[in-house]
């Protein structure tokens, strides 16, 4: 590491694992689980939806029409989108802490009253939830480059890209107890009511006590944000963005010694200097030569990233019964469908998606930031290949499909879907760290909402040939992502200053790195 860091920052990067590390992952990591868990919960409900408020007494059931699916599962990702850009970019103006309270009052908020209707037409309802959810996502948006940048800040440099993807891999949890809640409630709601499937009774097989499930699942995703408020409000300011943003030295001493449990210099001088030589904005020509290249790789990577990954995610429930994973609609009640595409999704989540996440944990400091991403990115692009050209025959073959479409899931998460993560929290400088983060981050939900708006289009009616020319497409973009990895470097095992430039040492630029690898 540089000679020239600050003793805060040296003692920050070369701290052993402690306590405050594991508090910090917790912490952060909650509030991920909350992020993954209301937004894929609503895969789960959307049947039920079209069920109950758009049934027109023929021998089909309910079907949300594609706008208005589109609508209730694209609108959260456009409040996300927005909110990572407001709040990455409140969070390097005011601090990281002063605002991370408030994305969380607004995701307790507005979970809440996801499950609450202002009326009773189907207008009404859509019309509220629809909302609710926009504004939910705006609270989930700014918790995307507040965890990741106050986890990068806080840890050292040795476990650094170990606790980020910790703190990702939370989303993998909530995506699995979005399925189980689901699965859980479904079930208890079939053992209290009639199980009467749709060809039966088509009025009978949708219960009036359905409206009540969706609403419950949608308001669960509150609880583990409320519970850990009290403790994100209890974190101090990172001491980077202490010492090297507001030029506090004796406070970024205090708070990170008490942190660390030990007593450090305050070096007023040198933080001053610090400060001084660092106050390039992001539109200046000075970040443009250090850091341009680095953004258009975060920011193209994770775009290319979000379209595969959304994609798989909010499909799922139009995927499962055309592989046969699920009865086809008219065969059960409204209720049953609930459970068995509940209980697929977690299925296939607790076995695709979940370990890759932690696989990502535990080999991140070994392999790398830029091999893991490499590996993943090839890997989709091979299985979305191989379901593609093979759907003809892997569609009579359920699970041989689930197969490679969970190991598709498996290496997006031990892949670009952590990575993707972890890199824009490191790459750049302190001053607009926040603000990079959230500019990837916001090209990522761009391509999610580029699979709600435009890919579900091609499996909401269950056509084969559509699915088949998806997963082709979807190939094509993860292989984009491979090459488009090539313009960001390794970052592993480095102090953030000595990434970015921060320590002075211009000759050194990080951006170097790109043509050794």
């Amino acid at each position: 590491m540089a000679s020239n860091n600050l003793a805060v920052l040296t003692a920050l990067d070369t701290a052993r694992t402690q306590w405050y590390h594991v508090t910090a992952v917790v912490i952060a990591g909650m509030g991920f689980f909350t992020d993954a868990y209301d937004l894929f919960c609503i895969t789960t409900v959307s049947k039920l939806l079209g069920r109950l408020y758009y049934y027109d007494g023929h021998d089909k059931p309910g079907k949300l029409p594609h706008r208005v699916n589109n609508s209730i599962t694209g609108v959260a990702l456009v409040g996300t989108l927005m909110g990572q850009l407001v709040f990455g970019w409140l969070g390097d103006k005011l601090g990281r802490k002063k605002v991370y309270g408030i994305t969380l009052i607004l995701m307790v908020v507005c979970a809440i009253c996801s499950g609450l209707s202002f009326g009773h037409t189907t207008k009404s309802v859509i019309s509220t939830l629809c909302f609710f959810r926009f504004w939910l996502g705006f609270g989930i948006g700014g918790d995307y480059p507040l965890s990741a940048t106050i986890m990068s800040e806080y840890a050292n440099k040795k476990t650094r890209g170990t606790f980020i993807a910790a703190v990702f891999a939370m989303q993998g949890v909530g995506i699995i107890f979005a399925g189980l809640v689901s699965m859980i409630l479904s079930r208890t709601f079939l053992n209290l009511y009639p199980d009467i499937p749709f060809f039966k009774d088509h009025n009978g097989s949708t219960r009036p006590e359905a409206d009540f499930l969706w609403r419950i699942v949608l308001m669960f995703g509150a609880l583990p944000a409320i519970l850990t408020y009290y403790w994100r409000m209890k974190m101090p300011e990172t001491g980077r963005y202490t010492a090297l943003i507001e030029g506090d030295a004796k406070k970024a001493a205090a708070d990170m010694g008490r942190v660390l449990d030990i007593e450090l210099q305050v070096e007023s001088d040198k933080v001053a200097q610090f400060k001084s030589t660092n106050e390039y904005s992001l539109l200046s020509k000075e970040f443009v030569y250090r850091h341009g290249l680095h953004l258009i790789g975060t920011t193209t990577t994770w775009f290319l990233l979000d379209i595969a990954f959304y994609s798989q995610n909010l499909t799922q429930k139009d995927i499962f019964p055309v592989m046969g994973l699920t009865q086809k609609d008219v065969k059960v009640s409204a209720i049953r469908e609930m459970y068995e595409t509940s209980k697929a999704m977690f299925v296939i989540a607790l076995l695709g998606t979940f370990p890759g996440y932690w696989f990502t944990v535990f080999f991140i400091e070994k392999l790398g930031r830029f091999k893991i991403q490499l590996i993943g990115f090839f890997m989709m692009s091979l299985f979305m290949l191989l379901l593609g050209i093979n759907y003809a025959y892997l569609k009579n073959h359920a699970w041989k499909f689930a197969t490679l479409y969970g190991l598709t899931f498996f290496f997006a998460n031990f892949g670009p879907n952590s990575t993707t993560f972890v890199l824009p929290a490191e790459l750049f400088p302190t001053r607009v760290r926040s603000t990079c983060h959230a500019l990837s981050a916001a090209s990522g939900k761009a391509g999610a909402l580029f699979s709600a708006f435009y890919v579900q289009n091609y499996t909401q009616d269950g056509d084969p040939k559509k699915i088949k020319h998806a997963m082709l497409f979807l190939s094509f973009t993860n292989m984009l992502g491979f090459f488009f990895t090539f313009m960001v470097p390794e970052t592993k095992g480095r102090s953030l200053e000595e990434i970015s430039g921060e320590d002075g040492d211009r000759e050194e630029d990080v951006r170097d790195e790109t043509s050794k690898i």
